[in-house]
């Protein structure tokens, strides 16, 4: 009886035995498991950033605060790419792009019929106010389209003319290469007209040399105003972004990416291209002022 006993004992000690290395084994198939899956998702991540390379823009300064907003953005996610801007004025950008010396360009005007006869494609991915800046000190609050274009052409040269103080008006503009410049003498209708005083090469120049100077007046793009300058009312209507959505303030103009036709473009700046033309790229484009064209 004793024998049958301890013979009992002895099997279920080994059946609990048994159960408790299966209990190991199988924790430590689980442990694999887990292991396979968090080196699956690792994988992922990589292969997601796995992106590399450096994208060329050159051109619009005025599209500097854009592109340097979807830029940062775009490199956060992928931190193996480098986007680099030179800003040269849209001009150049258009010329740089044609002669395969940048990826993307960029440029605050359309193209010319020449221009894309050439083999170019402009993609608009924003809408930019041009803002009409007089120092701050000034006392003019409001311009007609007439107005501006009077001042601009040389007919109109003193602000009392204008609801000002007596002074002779100073005319700050771009240089003929300019996208801004061209936006402007377009709208305005004074292309070739224009009687400028100084004819500055950057929208910061321009700003910088109006706030200097309490009898100047200028245009700069919205989205590079600073505190420094007063931005005037067209026709009654402020530059915002609002209104420059919903198309009441006139003195507007699109902000294109610029690229060669039959030239593909690195994986790197493709990338870079489609988010600069996608969803994601709207909250980036309002922070720098301009309105999304998405």
């Amino acid at each position: 009886m004793k024998k049958r006993i301890l013979s009992l004992i002895m099997c279920s000690t080994l059946a609990a035995a048994m159960m408790l290395t299966g209990c190991g084994s199988s924790s430590s198939d689980a442990s694999k498991t887990d292991s396979a899956s968090s080196k699956d998702s690792t994988s992922a991540d990589s292969s997601s950033s796995s992106l590399s390379g450096t994208v060329a823009t050159d051109g619009s300064t005025s599209m500097e605060k854009v592109i340097g907003y979807l830029s940062e953005a775009f490199m956060q996610e992928n931190p193996n790419v480098k986007v680099t801007y030179n800003p040269t004025g849209s001009g150049s950008g258009i010329e740089a792009v044609g002669k395969g010396s940048c990826d993307i360009g960029l440029a605050s005007r359309d193209l010319t019929d020449d221009e894309k006869a050439s083999g170019l494609t402009q993609t608009t991915i924003a809408v930019d106010g041009i803002a009409m800046i007089v120092n701050p000190d000034n006392g003019v609050e409001d311009l007609t389209l007439d107005q501006i274009a009077q001042i601009y052409t040389g007919q109109i040269t003193n602000w009392k003319d204008v609801g000002g103080s007596d002074g002779d008006i100073v005319v700050i503009g771009r240089e003929a290469a300019s996208g801004t410049r061209d936006g402007f003498e377009t709208i305005t209708d004074t292309k070739d007209k224009c009687k400028y005083a100084q004819e500055l090469t950057s929208t910061g120049d321009v700003i910088q040399t109006v706030a200097g100077n309490p009898n100047a007046i200028g245009y700069a793009s919205l989205a590079d105003l600073n505190d420094s300058v007063k931005a005037i009312k067209v026709g009654g209507v402020a530059p915002t972004e609002d209104t420059v959505k919903d198309g009441s303030y006139k003195i507007q103009r699109n902000f294109n990416l610029i690229t060669k036709d039959g030239t593909k473009l690195s994986d790197a700046a493709q990338a870079f291209f489609d988010y600069c033309t996608s969803a994601d790229a709207s909250q980036y484009i309002s922070k720098a002022g301009a309105v999304s064209n998405q």
